[in-house]
């Protein structure tokens, strides 16, 4: 046995979130649970405090112990007191600082400087077992895994998303493509892009996530050709989900008395949209349920006709990658409305595995979803597609074999 395999089993890797748990990040918990079962032990570091109103089943699976960050510096002054003067005494301290005031040269904000702050308690405040940091998101999580990693000499990697890609500026996200061993994401657009920041775009590697097809139907479920239609949409209400323009599509189709929509997920836009289907004279027909836990969103799968998702790129560059909810509905064997954004298309092939429309165009949605109410035989074909697009190409487990096999190499190495 050499000197690192009997290390290895004694080195954890530091799972850098910006906040945990969370119902929308299903695919965060699934990746941290599947690692676990692989024999990478972990520590999740979240940069929040859990603001949901419950867990999912996943979450409770996971064996991970947790430590929070200061959300807001002035909160925790003692500990971030202690914090700054022993990170000042690490021998990376002076270039992780430089690193910070170049970066506060482009973002002179609070949240540059809470970044720098908590980078400091994680760097003092990781346990000694911790060889390796990871972190989900290049935007915050990725800051303070960089600059914790200047201070400490611990690596790190990243998984990137979507808004965290879309949002951060090219210049620091060279950066940090810099400075990072190597990192992953999730859908082909975002790979093309981030290889093309950086000089060795052989760090970047496409991973899928996927789902853990054995914790669903291992079958199509049947969605009988009734005469009542139930629309489901899953998603936080934010921009770049598009539920607004989803609402103006129904209001087009308010003189049809067969629809009705169901909408699960939180977020700060809910009460616009409220009384937006107030205004649009549709509100009787919309259920807004809030967040739900996973079991709640499998039972509404299971009951929905047809699901819709009518994405659209927001006014920051905020959009989505490829939603984890398409596969849950495909998953299902839901046929699938959605828009051309970002990877959707990935999946989602117009007339092959579900509907197209562009974004932001509520009558296409409008027709797209009509058409399907008229026509239960492809409503059935699109569904049945979508199942097997999923089995075939979208299992988790090879994208967290590929990961797993990439951290335990890193650890070896350390």
């Amino acid at each position: 046995m050499t000197r690192s395999s009997r290390l290895f089993p004694l080195m954890r890797v530091a799972t850098i979130l910006k906040g945990y748990p969370r119902l929308s990040e299903t695919f965060i918990a699934q990746e941290i649970l599947e690692l676990e079962k692989r024999g990478i032990a972990q520590i999740i570091v979240s940069l929040r405090h859990p603001t949901d109103p419950c867990e999912h089943d996943l979450h409770r699976e996971i064996k991970a112990e947790r430590l929070y960050l200061p959300e807001y510096l002035k909160d925790e002054p003692e500990r971030l007191a202690r914090a700054r003067q022993a990170a000042k005494r690490l021998p990376g301290y002076q270039a992780a600082h430089e690193a910070f005031t170049a970066d506060l040269a482009a973002d002179a904000s609070a949240n540059r400087r809470r970044r720098f702050g908590q980078a400091c308690v994680l760097a003092t405040e990781l346990p000694a077992d911790i060889g390796w940091m990871h972190c989900h998101f290049l935007h915050t999580p990725a800051s303070v895994a960089r600059y914790a990693s200047l201070m400490t000499g611990i690596p790190w990697s990243f998984s990137a998303h979507a808004k965290d890609i879309w949002t951060t500026p090219p210049a620091e996200l060279s950066a940090k493509l810099a400075s990072a061993r190597w990192g992953v994401t999730c859908t082909g657009v975002n790979a093309a892009y981030l290889k093309g920041l950086t000089d060795t775009p052989e760090k970047v590697s496409l991973v899928y996530h996927g789902l853990d097809l054995r914790r669903f139907p291992d079958r199509p479920c049947e969605h009988p050709a009734r005469e009542r239609i139930t629309l489901l949409t899953v998603g936080r209400a934010v921009e770049k989900k598009g539920f607004s323009d989803l609402l103006r599509a129904l209001a087009r189709l308010r003189a049809d008395p067969r629809w009705r929509l169901v909408h699960i997920g939180g977020g700060g836009l809910m009460r616009r949209l409220s009384a937006e289907a107030e205004r649009l004279g549709i509100a009787e027909r919309v259920s807004f349920r809030g967040a739900q836990p996973r079991e709640a969103v499998f039972e509404a799968l299971k009951e929905a006709d047809i699901f819709v998702l009518p994405s659209r790129i927001a006014a920051s560059g905020d959009r989505d990658g490829l939603p984890n909810v398409l596969l849950e509905a495909a998953a299902f064997a839901l046929p699938i409305i959605a828009t051309k954004v970002s990877a959707i298309p990935e999946l989602v092939r117009e007339e092959e595995t579900g509907r197209l429309v562009p974004e932001r165009d509520p009558k296409r949605l409008a027709a797209a979803i009509a058409a399907l109410m008229d026509d239960p035989p492809a409503r059935k074909r699109l569904g049945l597609a979508a199942f097997a697009r999923l089995q075939a190409d979208f299992s988790c487990e090879p994208g967290i074999d590929l990961l797993a096999d990439k951290l335990k190499r890193s650890l070896a190495e350390r």
